[in-house]
């Protein structure tokens, strides 16, 4: 059977003002200025201290974003606690909570804070209490002065009077004891009376709105009233921090940006109940990028559910790579590294890429104290001709390694200069060598002193 041939002409008629619109609209045209490129300015809010000892963490105002977790432990069993708290720590939490839910976990916790600060260990605790936490104030002052501050939910203390009266009593301890509060609300625990009293004037509106536009309103309206009266009851302004959790992201934007138009308190972020492995960190990574991107936020956790016998400070790490990516702080080296394509069947490139990265973010709680500045390095493991000399060039050191079918070579680039091409069986080694290197050089303490003064080569274990 024949095939019927179609053909295309080569030039589309522009007959019409439409089309000729869409043709000019096509056009290169004149740019007076370059495209703006970062996050919005950060949203003015007052400033929180929680301080432990000498350690200060300041949370708002000018202060950056701070990244916090929360253990999983029984809190009761100081020794654990104790343990993962300073795992925590060590991974770069800047404030860790704990439950505070039994008389036997809030007389471990100053235990606990004691077997820190044995360990050298002077992260601030924050006590997360739900349901009883006036009792357990009240009845364990250890408890209330171990702890730096002190999380509130106001939809859980009780109901009617005796919710005001709870509420009073937490706050009341809060400022006897010098610490700061968090607010925190969550849709899962909302304070019903509010809840009913706002689908009442919901049902008076002439075009009443959907439920769910409700409950973000009680969400932010709860916050709102309850940080006012706890400043009424005697608690500074500044020494309030709000949050509004919700497990939706579409919902905790908007809830977060009504909180950030209504009040200037500072913001703590987090998707609740965000999930397991990737599903957990794409909601939460989706949700708070755009507000910060916005300029809101001012502290941030990211609740992920750990695989059984998972690392719990998985998600400290995720915090800090969304902050890193969004270019909002730096923790640790960052390492580019290509997806792979049919131009990189073997491995090598995967596997060069994941050890550099391990070993970097093992050497920061050394390199922090070492070698400042070295969480802003960039380091780029290409795996293939294509992009791999462009991106190595970019970065502040990189390597690209050979494809299928390239010479068995990798030019390595240092600040944007090819300096060496290593070969052979230990390019892996020799590698980390050039980087070991490069760090001594450019963030040693002379290099520190004088940064315009640093070698832009590195002397290479083996050369071509």
């Amino acid at each position: 059977m024949a095939l019927a041939m179609t053909r295309f002409p080569t030039e589309r008629p522009v007959d019409d003002a439409a089309g000729q619109a869409s043709a000019n609209a096509c056009a290169p045209q004149a740019v007076a200025a370059p495209m703006a490129v970062g996050p919005a300015p950060r949203r003015r809010a007052l400033q929180s201290v929680v301080r432990w000892g000498a350690r200060e963490v300041r949370v708002g105002g000018d202060a950056p974003v701070v990244v916090q977790s929360m253990t999983n432990t029984d809190t009761a069993d100081a020794r654990a606690t104790a343990l993962q708290v300073g795992e925590l720590a060590r991974a770069g939490s800047e404030l860790v909570r704990i439950t505070v839910n039994t008389p036997a976990a809030a007389a471990a916790v100053a235990d606990v804070r004691e077997r820190l600060d044995r360990m050298g260990v002077d992260v601030p605790l924050v006590g997360d209490f739900h349901y009883n936490g006036h009792k357990l104030l009240a009845q364990h002052p250890d408890c209330a002065q171990a702890l730096s501050k002190y999380r509130i939910n106001p939809g859980n203390v009780g109901a009617g009077r005796r919710r005001d009266d709870n509420y009073a009593q937490m706050i009341e301890i809060a400022c006897r004891y010098g610490k700061p509060v968090r607010i925190g609300v969550n849709w899962g625990s909302l304070d019903q009376s509010l809840l009913a009293r706002l689908m009442d004037e919901n049902a008076a509106r002439a075009v009443p709105w959907e439920a769910q536009a409700v409950m973000r309103e009680a969400l932010v309206t709860s916050a709102i009233e309850s940080a006012q009266r706890a400043v009424e009851l005697g608690l500074p302004a500044e020494a309030i921090c709000l949050s509004a959790k919700v497990s939706n992201a579409q919902d905790l934007i908007a809830v977060y940006r009504s909180l950030a138009a209504r009040c200037d308190w500072p913001l703590h972020l987090g998707l609740t109940e965000a999930g397991m492995g990737s599903k957990g960190i794409v909601a939460s990574t989706a949700a708070l990028a755009v507000l910060l991107q916005e300029g809101i936020g001012d502290t941030i956790r990211i609740s992920l559910t750990p695989e059984p016998g998972g690392d719990r400070s998985n998600e400290v790490v995720v915090a800090q790579e969304i902050l890193q990516s969004m270019g909002l702080r730096a923790f640790a080296p960052m390492v580019v590294a290509c997806p792979g394509c049919g131009r990189t069947s073997s491995t090598f490139f995967q596997e060069l890429a994941q050890k550099i990265q391990a070993y970097l973010r093992a050497q920061m709680p050394v390199w922090r104290i070492s070698h400042p500045g070295v969480e802003s390095m960039t380091v780029a493991v290409m795996g293939c001709v294509v992009n791999g000399p462009g991106e190595s060039r970019h970065a502040d050191i990189g390597i690209s390694l050979p494809g299928a079918d390239e010479a068995p070579v990798a030019p390595v680039f240092v600040d944007g200069e090819r300096t060496v091409t290593l070969k052979g069986e230990r390019i892996a080694e020799e590698f980390q060598a050039i980087v070991d290197d490069y760090v001594r050089r450019r963030w040693g303490a002379p290099a520190a002193a004088d940064e315009s003064q640093r070698r832009p080569a590195i002397d290479p274990p083996r050369s071509d």
